[in-house]
């Protein structure tokens, strides 16, 4: 007899499988182990679970993105270190509105954001004189009541794919006053909620600015 004492397992007379005293028994081959299916059905769910998570956290940037405001050009009606959602799909169901805010690549230098007011729609004339904004030669009733500007700007006729857009703190803005119309190309999207600070907390109206 030799040191180890080997047992029979129980089991029919002539079964090959056996134990040594202390050991474990190893499962017949084709068998799966219990454990090793509960691993891997962990592992599939966590993995269904982060792939999800991945397509709708995708399918909500497409759709939206929050942005941040510096600077006061949007004085007195947005703030700086506030935080916008913006629709990243606006546009593409409607087209652009007077009075909308949007953000934007600004264009001598696409590597900024830009947050201003369309004024003016494509294929208008607009014109500033001593502040006052003129559309086609009439002048603009404008219900967000921005801080008016004290400079004029001379008639400019917007191509089809073109806005003009004003910081509503008039004189504290770069716009389209000092840098000409903008591409509706580099439209980011349409500010829609302001989200932070919490007290600021509030929908961006829209408006339908009309000339008299």
């Amino acid at each position: 007899m030799s040191e180890l004492d080997v047992r029979s397992t129980p089991g029919p007379p002539n079964s090959a499988s056996a134990t040594l005293e202390g050991q474990p028994a190893t499962p017949p081959v084709g068998e799966s182990r219990p454990h090793s299916q509960g691993a891997l059905s962990a592992l599939a769910e966590i993995a269904e679970t982060v792939i999800l998570t991945i397509i709708i956290f995708l399918l909500i940037r497409t759709a939206v993105q929050n942005f941040r405001i510096d600077g006061d050009s949007m004085e007195p009606n947005l703030h700086d270190r506030q935080f916008l959602l913006i629709s990243k799909l606006a546009y593409r169901f409607d087209e652009p509105r007077r009075g909308d805010i949007v953000v934007f690549r600004f264009p001598r230098d696409p590597e900024r954001d830009f947050i201003k007011r369309i004024v003016g729609l494509p294929g208008e004339t607009v014109e500033i004189r001593r502040g006052q904004v003129f559309i086609d030669g009439q002048p603009l009733a404008e219900p967000y009541n921005p801080r008016i500007g004290s400079y004029d700007a001379p008639p400019i006729t917007l191509g089809r794919d073109e806005v003009y857009v004003l910081g509503d703190n008039r004189n504290n803005s770069s716009d389209s006053h000092t840098w000409g119309p903008l591409p509706l190309a580099n439209v980011i999207g349409k500010a829609i909620i302001i989200y932070w600070p919490p007290k600021d907390w509030a929908i961006i109206p829209s408006y339908s600015s009309a000339v008299p």
